[in-house]
């Protein structure tokens, strides 16, 4: 890890934040690669002469082992080199496009799913942890901002990237250009990461360690409650957009983009904040969040598209933020133990992702539409409410 001094050169201070960027290359390319099926379905499902929802289960399957795979790098040996290891996991996963690409039977394209998930995990719940090794000690929050800003960027131009690909030259060729770009961020690993130390603790114990830890458990009770809320209002954000007064289908796009783009600002104001404001981020974010589900859910369908825009805008960022926000409270709390407590965090963050489709699910065929952004609203508050309370332990203690 580099070592702060008093007066560090310009050019080693630029090297620093060049390294954290290409983690946030890093950070686009596996999660445009986590969902590229998403905007290739049909195309899949034709060649492969398989039905849309088998070819879904290519998306489902990567989240749930990726979930698993995560707590790998909990126990990875403490000694074994950091920059050799995200490297390595790179190329898996180029190797992983690559079979996807060449893949002729569902089998095979589900082998190259799987295997890129086992590296998915372990280099996602890694990755945070390695960028605030790289950045100054008091910008760790920027570092996570800069790496997680590889989200907001795959959700607005990655899938639809992949699509023109694949309605251009097919969808083989979109995954041979993800694997080309695995290549390319792996050169840029080697060449610009430091020899970053394993610092802090990993290992079972450590694991065990961050199992036990109240003030841990609260952070990812927040996690499981918002991101399931998130995936249980946006996995059907599609057809709830199509249902709202005035929206020709031709337009849908358009405003999923718009939740992106604000998705990519929330990132960057996060930035600015984080460092210094992170309990009151995250608990103005959730607040924002709230409001704008139960306003989709309570108005949306009934006055249409001048509120529905504003919300939807509101949500993208409020989530964005809360990504980072809770990523860097992880950190945080994680202290020598990050890579262990990240990799929990990693597992929960996937395990609710799925659980809150499944949810969204629920609660449509019961309450519509309307009734899954309403009880994601609710969900969310109680997100805030762990939030008040570890406030207020943290002023008892």
């Amino acid at each position: 890890m580099y070592e702060l001094k008093q007066a560090e050169p310009a050019d080693a201070a630029v090297r620093r934040w060049l390294a954290v960027v290409v983690l946030g290359i890093a950070t686009f390319t596996i999660v445009a690669t986590e969902f590229a099926p998403i905007g290739l379905l049909s195309s899949i499902a034709s060649d492969l002469e398989r039905s849309p929802a088998t070819i879904g289960l290519t998306v489902t399957a990567y989240a749930l082992i990726g979930a698993g795979s995560a707590l790998l790098s909990a126990v990875l040996p403490n000694h074994f080199p950091r920059k050799p290891l995200l490297i390595g996991l790179m190329l898996v996963l180029a190797a992983s496009n690559g079979l996807a690409m060449i893949a002729q039977t569902f089998p095979t394209l589900m082998l190259a799913r799987i295997v890129g998930a086992l590296s998915h995990g372990v280099f996602w719940a890694m990755v945070a942890a390695i960028a605030t090794q790289i950045a100054p000690p008091n910008r760790m929050g920027l570092a996570t901002t800069i790496v997680f800003g590889g989200i907001s960027i795959a959700n607005v131009l990655g899938v639809p990237v992949l699509n023109l690909i694949g309605q251009a030259w097919g969808w083989r060729v979109a995954f041979g250009a993800l694997g080309g770009l695995c290549l390319f961020t792996a050169l840029l690993m080697g060449a610009l990461l430091p020899k970053v130390k394993a610092e802090g603790t990993v290992g079972f114990a450590a694991l065990a360690g961050v199992l036990r830890s109240r003030k841990l458990w609260r952070v990812y009770a927040v996690a499981i409650f918002t991101v399931a809320a998130h995936f249980a209002a946006f996995t059907f954000i599609e057809p709830y957009l199509r249902s709202v007064p005035g929206v020709a289908p031709a337009a849908i796009a358009a405003l999923l983009f718009g939740f992106g783009a604000a998705g990519l600002l929330g990132n960057i104001v996060t930035g600015f904040l984080i460092d210094r404001f992170m309990k009151r981020v995250i608990f103005v974010s959730l607040l924002l969040m709230c409001v704008s589900l139960a306003g989709l859910g309570w108005f949306g369908l009934s006055l249409g598209l001048g509120l529905v825009v504003p919300l939807l805008i509101v949500w993208g960022a409020a989530i964005s933020i809360l990504f980072i926000g809770i990523q860097t409270w992880v950190l945080r709390v994680g202290g020598a133990a990050a890579i262990p407590a990240s990799a929990v965090y990693t597992t929960a963050f996937n395990s609710s992702s799925g659980v809150g489709a499944v949810l969204g699910a629920i609660i449509l065929n019961r309450a519509g539409l309307s009734g899954i952004m309403t009880w994601a609203g609710l969900i969310v508050a109680v997100a805030i409410f762990i939030v008040v309370l570890d406030r207020r332990l943290d002023k008892t203690s």
